[in-house]
């Protein structure tokens, strides 16, 4: 079964969060969005929903987590190598992001993480497939 992914993100000013993403490389879907929504493309089976506050209130019972205080969740998305991760970084705090984190090599992983407009934690890693350790 192919699946896709559509991970739903609060944002407080929806047309600067449309434009950080699309400094990033990825397009926005006109198809789907409205005055509180937009859909970003990442990949041909990863979007994020962006949505203000008030939208995504009403999709659910518990309250909208202030993300430059909290953590809802971290995003994590594979990259092909360590310098695309570096630069996906570097552009990301270009946009108007923040580092999370410094970077972190375990030898046979290197990550690095950033936070969007309204710190949402993207997670940005490379695995090394001839370092990753065996299994037992």
């Amino acid at each position: 079964m192919a699946t896709q992914i559509f991970v739903s993100l609060p944002v407080k000013d929806l047309q600067k969060s449309i434009e950080f993403y699309t400094k990033l490389g990825y397009t926005f879907n006109p198809q789907f969005a409205s005055e509180t929504t937009a859909c970003m493309i990442i990949s041909e089976d990863i979007y994020a929903m962006l949505g203000t506050h008030a939208m995504l209130k009403s999709l659910t019972t518990k309250e909208i987590c202030d993300t430059t205080k909290y953590t809802s969740a971290l995003i994590s998305l594979s990259c092909e190598s360590r310098a695309q991760v570096d630069d996906f970084v570097a552009k990301a705090i270009a946009a108007g992001g923040s580092t999370a984190s410094e970077p972190t090599d375990h030898g046979f992983m290197y990550s690095h993480d950033y936070e969007d407009l309204d710190g949402n934690g993207w997670g940005l890693f490379w695995m090394d497939p001839n370092a990753v350790p065996p299994q037992s």
